[in-house]
């Protein structure tokens, strides 16, 4: 009987960790002959389905880098709104950024710097293609505030996947943990 009720309170207590409210809706009972926790409704109501609260997508998340990379890229190279996007066909892998301080963010639109995006694990290194009629894939005019700047990585074998957390390297400049959306 002691090993039963230790046990249950284990139950609970992870619950209780997990979060939400397990305890309070296990023996709970409804009016209505809906699932349990879900309120009685009535009349019209109880034909028309709900709808479920719309899930939260990876990829509106997956740009993101943390406050404290977000202040290092604003404040150390002038940018902000880092994006690492894989294209429809998945040839490309698409980075762009924002610039806030053209001073600062110069050494990205430099011409001399080969950029390249590095995926450890699936052991690639990309690099911008240089296309006959175009040139490089990239935007490398003198970078003006407020504007986006991107460039264009050949993804050719498809290796880097979305999801993948990848670091873009332009000269000095360093960009870890981005992940491809």
């Amino acid at each position: 009987m002691r090993y039963q009720i230790v046990r249950l309170s284990l139950v609970f207590a992870a619950a209780a960790c997990i979060g939400g409210n397990f305890p309070s809706t296990m023996f709970a009972q409804s009016s209505a002959s809906g699932p349990v926790g879900t309120p009685a409704v009535s009349g019209s109501q109880a034909s028309t389905p709900a709808k479920p609260a719309p899930a939260v997508r990876r990829t509106d998340l997956a740009g993101r880098v943390s406050r404290q990379a977000q202040m290092y890229y604003e404040g150390i190279w002038g940018i902000d709104s880092l994006k690492v996007k894989y294209t429809e066909s998945g040839e490309m892998i698409r980075f762009s950024y924002r610039v806030l301080d053209p001073d600062k963010a110069a050494p990205l639109n430099d011409k001399k710097a080969e950029p390249s995006l590095i995926d450890q694990q699936a052991g690639v290194k990309l690099v911008v293609p240089q296309m006959e009629k175009v040139g490089k894939l990239r935007q490398s005019s003198t970078p003006k505030t407020g504007m986006s700047y991107w460039m264009a990585f050949s993804n050719s074998g498809r290796r880097v996947r979305p999801g993948d957390r990848v670091i873009v390297e332009i000269g000095h400049f360093r960009a870890d943990g981005l992940i491809v959306e």
